[in-house]
Order: structure tokens, then sequence, then C-alpha cells
């Protein structure tokens, strides 16, 4: 991975001099998320200001396209690209920013064809966000493990079964693949590289403008509390409940989130029972029907799809283990809910909102 003090030479034949200088190179996803475009481009910003003049001394970035058209966000801001796709070498890094998943070609081809350009090149490349989904279907990420958001290891592992996925930090650098799994831990992203490629100052200097107290390691573990209310105060728990979350349909046993812990049995089953008042047992099970409630709340599903996804062998099983948790079918529930709403069940399939406990 380049750093602060070498040089490149750009496929143009010119010399491309990255001394004091951090130069991203953004593609934005369409349908991309704008504060993880945001985020990365303003610590960018701040990185490199002197005197809150917002001047590019030590930091540069440009919007790649391969047309000047706007990109849409998710939110519906448009985003204009600022440069053509210029040779990759000419940047530090190419950023890619992902979006919504439910879109059908996220970067044209001629795009997808930079992308392995500057792999081939040597050009550290990012996945920002959900930029993950996106280097993945365009082939970048083969032979690379990822990081994604809680929120959509599942859906991961799902399409790329090949490719080794976590959730459990917020972000991975992998050789020249770095991947991100959005929200604030962009922040802790992009003020890393400043640190790396910078220095001390420039990276403190963007997070004090920022407010942001300290900059979080890549291990560290994304917030995540499956539980919702009840409070976890354990790292090791909340790995627990985490690893127990991503995998609600292929069951894993307890001894098996014991050793990804690095712990006996014995001493994860004290824990949950000291913090928890429960068995780890007891609270997979918990874990698995609140994501059986949201489904049967917010999709129509067969209730033998359900079953299925949240790890239960047939229907009778579940809507037995189901009643007992919540005192009511799982048919009765999805018609009660509906009545409330004045409405039918949304038909959100496996991207389904989830529901408040």
């Amino acid at each position: 991975m380049r750093t602060a003090l070498t040089e490149t030479t750009a496929a143009a034949g010119k010399t491309v001099s990255d001394k004091g200088v951090l130069r991203v190179g953004f593609i934005l996803a369409r349908s991309f998320t704008l504060s993880a475009f945001s985020l990365f481009a303003d610590a960018l910003r701040l990185g490199s200001d002197v005197e809150d003049k917002s001047g590019r001394v030590n930091c540069d970035w440009e919007v790649l396209g391969s047309t000047r058209n706007f990109v849409m966000s998710s939110c519906g801001i448009q985003v204009a690209p600022t440069a053509s796709l210029r040779p990759p070498t000419e940047f530090s890094y190419i950023a890619v920013v992902g979006g919504r998943l439910n879109v059908a070609e996220p970067l044209d081809r001629e795009t997808v064809d930079y992308l392995h350009g500057a792999a081939r090149a040597g050009v550290p490349i990012i996945g920002v966000c959900t930029g993950s989904f996106v280097l993945a279907e365009a082939g970048v990420l083969d032979g690379h493990a990822a990081c994604v958001s809680w929120l959509h290891h599942n859906e991961f592992r799902a399409r790329f079964p090949e490719i080794e996925v976590t959730s459990n930090r917020i972000f991975f650098e992998d050789g020249n693949i770095i991947t991100c799994a959005g929200g604030s831990s962009v922040a802790d992203l992009a003020t890393y590289l400043i640190r790396k490629h910078v220095g001390e100052d420039a990276e403190r200097n963007a997070l004090e403008i920022m407010q942001i107290t300290r900059r979080r390691e890549a291990s560290e573990m994304q917030p995540r509390n499956p539980l919702g209310p009840v409070p976890v105060h354990d790292k090791r728990i909340s790995l627990a409940l985490m690893v127990m979350e991503q995998h609600l349909e292929d069951l894993i046993g307890i001894d098996d989130v014991a050793t990804v812990l690095g712990i006996s049995r014995r001493q994860l089953e004290r824990l949950f029972q000291n913090e928890l008042g429960a068995t780890p047992i007891s609270v997979y099970l918990k874990l698995r029907l609140d994501a059986a409630m949201r489904l049967v709340a917010s999709t129509d599903k067969p209730l033998i799809e359900i079953a299925l996804e949240t790890g239960f062998e047939n229907v009778s099983h579940f809507i037995r283990k189901f009643r007992k948790a919540f005192s009511i079918t799982p048919a009765a529930a999805r018609k009660q809910l509906a009545a409330a709403r004045g409405a039918a069940p949304s038909r959100r399939g496996r991207g389904a909102i989830y529901i408040p406990r």
C-alpha cells in the first residue's frame, strides 16, 4: 500500500508524487449513501485544512465518472462527477461508495473495468458502506475478506458465499482492499488514512472539528445490541449476540459461539447468567423469535418460510415456541398488527423493516 512518501508513474506517463498528499478518487454507485460519501470527503477536507480555509494542502479528492451525469443518492440529492475516469495511479486510493442494495446495476461496465484496471495497477481500493457489495459483484473482492454492516451480514453471505465476511469490526484492510461497514465508521477509516499518510496533527484537526472525541480502531466492534433496551456491558456478550444474530437460519452451536470468543462454554454461560440472568440457549431462542415476529409483522411470507429463516425445522414447532413467547399465534399476531395499522401487511420480503419490540 502506498504511503505519503512514495512516488508512482501514472499510466499517462506522468510521475505523480504523493509526498504530503493523500489523494482519493471517489466512485459513487447509483443510489449511494450520501452520509458515507460526505463524511469521507469532509474528513479529507478537514485533515488538509490550514486555518479553516478549506485548502487542499495535504489531501485532494475527485468524484470520478464515466460520464458527467449527476449520480442520485439514496436520499434524493444528486452529486456531479468532478473528473473523468483518470488513470487510477494518480490516486492513493479509489473509494467506491455503495448505497441501496436493490439497484440492478450500481456501476456501468466502463467503471467496473476501471476498477479492475486499478486493482491490476496495485492501487488500493476501498468499499465504503455497501460498496463491499459493489466490489464483490464486480469480482474485485475475489480472494479477499470483506467487512459489512451487521444489518447486511446475512444478505452478503447469501449473495457471495465464497467470500469471507465479518461484521464484528468497523473496517478491515486485506492487502490492497479495504472495506468499511459504513455509518460513522467512515469517519474512523478516513481519519485513519489521514494519520497514516499526512500525520497525527492532521488527524487530530479533522476529529476535533467534526466533534469526534477519538478515532476508533478498525478492530472495534460495530455498535449493535440485538436485545434492544436490555443493557449489555460486556463486549464478549455483545460479540456472542452478534454471532447468534448472524446465524438465525443456519443455527450455530453454543460451543462454537464460545470458540469464536476464545473462551469455554462454561465461561460463556457464566457471563450470560451474571449479566443477563439467562442461558445462552434461551437468549439465542429469544433472538430467533424476535426476528420471526418482525417477519410476521412486516411481510406476508408464509409461516413455513419464516420458520425456516429463523432456524425452526417445522411450522408446528415454530408456532408452539412463538405462542409461548408472545401469548399469541403468528397468524393472529399478523392479523392484529395489520388491523392496528389499518392496512394489509407490507410486501417487503427479505429486506423487511424491523418494527419496535
